[in-house]
């Protein structure tokens, strides 16, 4: 079962772990499940994101499966580990360590450009700590993407030792005879545990369920209602009632203890989660066989896009233009993902590459919009990916991307990605030490902080738990009231070229009860403004040095970042000169346009 996928596939936040806890018991007494899915991709960040202790989390997740007999298995990422940037090796190496000692028994490893280069390491430090090492392979449709292709990478991962092999199929846009062919060339190779992974939205995947069973597949992931099909998995009654009528041996569900969770996850929409879950996620839809985005990015895509459209809809406005609308954009959206595709190396849509696809389509569609011309604004995680930093891409960039990363002075690396991202673990082991904070047990905090700084760091301050809470409330007090925003909005407003703070509210407000708007100038100089909507950080690690009121710049320096749809888009100074004012603070959301910082 991929509880945690289903969540994943839905919206943009996993449960709680009070919730958590709360259904393992109602999952185990189902009784049809060999393994559950309990951690690994996103869990950890949104961990964090609540608050919340990860590690404690994982801990408390797990043993309930490992007293019930059932096996834990996690999404790795390999070069990213549970991020979305690369790692370096000594982080990796203590994440299987880690994992292990929290209670983990399979990690199921994917580089999102099908490098076998990234996920050698993982094999060998996954078995060193004592886990089952399974390698998946990231299905995409495409003319590189063959049977060959994936069975000849299989092969190799099983000659460095893979225990178990996954056939990820993370848009569920495998074809069902070809995905069946897959599994068959992998047992002709080695008769080694295959387990199928997929997603409903296409529509292709119970077709592809009953194909690969039918070549041998061993474990199948499914997910269960009211968070089954649409951009997440086919049902488990569904799939086991069809395994049946096949012939195959399939456990019996406890359908008692089926409805106890499906009523259990339904309590956890109602609480808050639904209010992260677009109803759309909920449907079919054959539109997704073309951008051939993955199930478990479109739960977060349908979030972000109502911040999107804002932003291009204030643009319109300002210029008397007609308004778009969420459908118009996610059309323009699937059209921009099919022409960006091909011409930056097919890579597999599968996180971290189909977020950069998408992002990179999506800006080229915000930046047309608004009358500015195509690729104008790449991500450096996106550049890492192009230049080869992340690892080779399938296919072959196209004229126009090289010409622009000559033009801009980057360069192609072509050696091994790893080597690019030194170890770090002695740098932290300091920080943590000038900080006083405790390394936990089986260093899991030294662990967490490597793996995600700027998020540990919000969650130690409390900053990350405030921000969660204002924004569920947010959400609730705008659903109750409708669409129109019931809470102050903070925005910069210029007057004759100096910048102001004022907090607009909402609504019928008193006129004995509103106060005078604060306005106060935020520096001298000129402007840097954010050029989209996210949240405002002057670091994107902790091996940077973040910058200071008096500090010179010249142009082409980063001086911060805005993360949107998990990257951090560098925000470059256009012009050298002394900072006279940083306008936020880190983790602060800022809308596009508002002044970043003043360099004088």
């Amino acid at each position: 079962m991929v509880f945690r996928d289903m969540w994943q596939s839905a919206g943009k936040y996993v449960p709680r772990v009070d919730q958590l806890m709360k259904v393992a018991p109602a999952i185990i007494e189902m009784g049809c499940f060999a393994r559950v899915e309990t951690n690994g991709g996103g869990f950890e960040q949104v961990n964090l994101l609540f608050g919340e202790n990860p590690n404690n989390a994982v801990r408390q997740w797990t043993k309930p499966f490992h007293e019930a007999g059932i096996q834990t298995h996690m999404l790795d990422r390999a070069l990213n580990g549970l991020r979305m940037s690369p790692v370096p090796a000594d982080v990796r190496k203590l994440f299987y360590k880690v994992k292990k000692a929290q209670g983990t028994d399979i990690t199921r490893t994917f580089c999102g450009l099908n490098d076998i280069r990234n996920i050698a390491p993982s094999i060998e430090y996954a078995k060193a700590a004592g886990m089952i090492s399974q390698c998946a392979l990231s299905i995409t449709h495409s003319p590189i993407h063959t049977v060959e292709y994936y069975v000849d990478m299989a092969k190799q991962l099983i000659e460095l030792g893979a225990d178990e092999i996954c056939i990820k199929d993370m848009a569920g846009i495998g074809r069902p005879v070809s995905l069946g062919k897959i599994v068959a060339g992998i047992k002709a190779i080695k008769d080694i545990p295959v387990q199928y992974h997929s997603h409903a939205g296409p529509g292709f995947n119970m077709a592809s369920i009953l194909e690969v069973c039918e070549a041998g597949c061993d474990y199948v992931d499914v997910g269960m209602e009211p968070l089954s099909w649409g951009t997440g998995h086919a049902d488990v009654i569904s799939v086991q009632a069809m395994l049946k009528d096949a012939g195959f041996q399939v456990p019996e569900i406890n359908m008692e203890a089926y409805m106890k969770v499906r009523s259990l996850v339904q309590e956890f929409m109602d609480d808050f989660l639904g209010l992260y879950i677009s109803p759309k996620n909920r449907l079919m839809n054959s539109l997704l066989i073309g951008p051939g985005l993955p199930g478990g990015m479109m739960g977060s895509l349908m979030a972000d896009l109502e911040t999107n459209l804002e932003s291009i809809n204030k643009y319109k406005a300002k210029r008397n233009m007609k308004f778009m609308t969420q459908d118009e954009l996610l059309i323009k959206l699937f059209n921009e993902v099919a022409y960006v595709w091909p011409r930056v190396g097919y890579p597999p849509l599968v996180t971290p590459f189909s977020q950069y696809v998408k992002n990179l389509a999506l800006m080229n569609v915000m930046q047309m919009e608004k009358g500015k011309e195509r690729w104008g604004m790449i991500a450096d995680d996106i550049w890492d990916m192009l230049l080869g930093k992340a690892g080779k891409l399938p296919g072959e960039l196209a004229p126009e991307i090289i010409e622009k990363a000559e033009k801009e002075g980057r360069k192609f690396f072509t050696g091994n990605p790893q080597d690019n991202y030194p170890d770090a673990l002695d740098k932290f082991r300091l920080l943590m030490k000038d900080k006083g904070w405790d390394m936990g047990q089986d260093d899991e905090e030294l662990f967490e902080y490597a793996m995600h700084p700027a998020q540990y760091e919000a969650y130690k301050s409390g900053k990350a738990k405030q921000d969660f809470l204002e924004d569920v409330e947010k959400r609730r007090m705008e659903k109750k009231a409708g669409t129109a925003p019931t809470e102050p909005q903070t925005l910069t407003i210029d007057v004759n070229g100096t910048a102001y703070r004022v907090t607009v509210a909402y609504g019928d407000v008193q006129p004995e009860a509103a106060q005078p708007a604060a306005a106060a100038p935020v520096g001298e100089g000129k402007d840097v403004a954010s050029p989209l909507e996210g949240k405002f950080f002057l670091t994107k690690t902790a091996q940077e040095t973040p910058l200071k009121v008096g500090d010179k710049v010249n142009e082409g320096d980063v001086l911060c970042y805005v993360e949107a749809m998990k990257t951090y888009n560098a925000i470059r100074a256009e012009f050298g000169g002394t900072v006279t004012a940083i306008c936020f603070n880190a983790g602060d959301s800022v809308s596009e346009d508002d002044v970043l910082m003043k360099i004088g």
